[in-house]
């Protein structure tokens, strides 16, 4: 199994952590455009994440509750969680 995945959006580079992944659900809530339940409960980028706003996609990375999403800005700084 993978552990992470990467998609650059827009001046954002998101990366799922799948190994901390549990399922909780809070950044689909706060990004249902960008993200989604795959069919092992892990949350995986929606083919509509570009669409989603940057300020919407840190807000996500903030509202995971074991920090399995991170954003980090183009020089590499991690702005979320």
């Amino acid at each position: 199994m993978i552990d992470h995945v990467e998609r650059r959006i827009g001046d954002l580079t998101i990366r799922i952590d799948r190994l901390l992944c549990v399922g909780f659900g809070d950044c689909i809530a706060a990004a249902p455009e960008a993200f989604a339940f795959d069919d092992d409960g892990i949350v995986a980028f929606l083919d509509t994440a570009d669409r989603t706003g940057r300020e919407e996609l840190i807000r996500a990375c903030q509202a995971c509750p074991v920090d399995a999403l991170t954003a980090f800005d183009n020089e590499g700084r991690r702005l979320a969680p």
